[in-house]
C-alpha cells in the first residue's frame, strides 16, 4: 500500500511541477515588459451567486473607421484586440435563451450593420485562430447607436440576481445581450 502511496505522490508531483512550468511559460509567451498599444482589461459581475467574468484586449478608435472597414461586417471578428475575448462563468447559465455550462470560453463575434452574430467558441486561442469546429452556440442580437467611446469596453447593465446584460461598447456602437442564471 505504501508503495502505491508513495507512486501517487511521485506521479502528482510531476504532474504538479508541469502545470507549474507550462503556466509560466504561456504566461510569458503573452507579451513582455512593454506597454500593449491595446491594454488587456478585465470586468466581473456576480449574478445570484454566479461569477461571470470577461477579459479582453481594449484597441482605440484612432480616427478610424471601425465597423465595416478596420472591423470588416460579415466576418468573424475576435472582438478585442491580441488573445481571443475570454468568457468565464462560474456556475451554468443561460445566454440569450441558449444554455452554458461553467467554464472558460472564447467570444467571437461577426458585426453587420443591422444584426450582429455572438459566437461562444470553446478554444481559448490568440484572436486569429478561430475554429468553428469549437462553437458551442450562436445567436444573434441587435446594434444600438450610442455615444462615442475610444476605447473597446464591456460592461454590465440592468443587473439583477436573476439576470444582467452584457454590453459590447466602441466607437458610436453598442451590441448588448443578456446572461441569466
Amino acid at each position: 500500500m505504501k508503495i502505491i502511496q508513495s507512486a501517487f505522490f511521485k506521479i502528482s508531483l510531476i504532474a504538479l511541477m508541469s502545470l507549474c512550468v507550462t503556466t509560466t511559460a504561456l504566461a510569458q509567451e503573452r507579451g513582455n515588459d512593454e506597454p500593449r498599444t491595446s491594454p488587456n482589461a478585465t470586468v466581473s459581475q456576480t449574478i445570484g451567486t454566479t461569477d461571470i467574468t470577461i477579459t479582453y484586449g481594449r484597441p482605440a478608435v484612432n480616427d478610424r473607421t471601425i465597423f465595416g472597414d478596420l472591423v470588416p461586417y460579415g466576418e468573424v471578428w475576435r472582438t478585442g484586440a491580441n488573445e481571443a475575448t475570454a468568457l468565464v462563468v462560474s456556475k451554468d447559465v443561460t445566454i440569450e435563451g441558449n444554455k452554458l455550462e461553467a467554464g472558460t470560453y472564447s467570444l467571437y463575434t461577426i458585426p453587420g450593420k443591422d444584426e450582429w452574430t455572438i459566437i461562444i467558441n470553446s478554444k481559448l486561442s490568440w484572436g486569429t485562430q478561430y475554429d468553428k469546429s469549437k462553437d458551442v452556440f450562436r445567436f444573434t442580437v441587435e446594434p444600438q447607436k450610442a455615444d462615442f467611446i475610444e476605447r473597446l469596453l464591456f460592461y454590465f447593465e440592468d443587473v439583477s440576481n436573476e439576470s444582467a446584460t452584457v454590453v459590447l461598447h466602441w466607437d458610436n456602437t453598442k451590441v448588448p445581450f443578456t446572461i441569466s442564471i
